[in-house]
């Protein structure tokens, strides 16, 4: 049986990769941690926000991998010989990603207050004009 996607459809020439971004989207697996926002800084940029609180620089990593955004996290094992009557706080590895639309880029990232800042900016699409000729078959 032949998977059918939107893509498939026969006015929609070209839109495989599209179709595949879509399905990519779909399998990330985000389960809510650690809580993030998403908010626009300006006309054409956007800033990603996750609440790390416990991590520091050395713990995180953002990569940009086939245009898709992975934050990931793992602290190191400083809870040898301490005895917790409560651990409430979270300190678990991460995984969270987030998949870029074309001529995104990664502007920069700092830590603050337990706030990871990811900031993003979205270059002006060049507007392209071709001529056809027609020939003769």
């Amino acid at each position: 049986m032949t998977k059918v996607t939107f893509a498939s459809h026969p006015f929609l020439l070209g839109f495989e990769q599209l179709d595949r971004l879509v399905e990519r989207t779909a399998k990330t697996g985000n389960d809510g941690y650690p809580p993030y926002n998403i908010e626009q800084s300006g006309p054409d940029a956007f800033r990603v926000t996750l609440a790390v609180a416990g991590f520091g620089d050395d713990d995180l990593s953002i990569t940009l991998e086939n245009r898709q955004l992975v934050i990931r996290g793992r602290q190191g094992d400083e809870g040898e010989g301490r005895v917790f009557l409560h651990r409430g706080i979270a300190a678990r590895q991460f995984q969270r990603s987030f998949v870029l639309a074309e001529g995104v880029e990664v502007a920069g990232a700092s830590l603050e207050n337990g706030l990871l800042h990811v900031d993003l900016r979205q270059a002006a699409p060049e507007n392209v004009v071709q001529t056809i000729k027609i020939g003769k078959a």
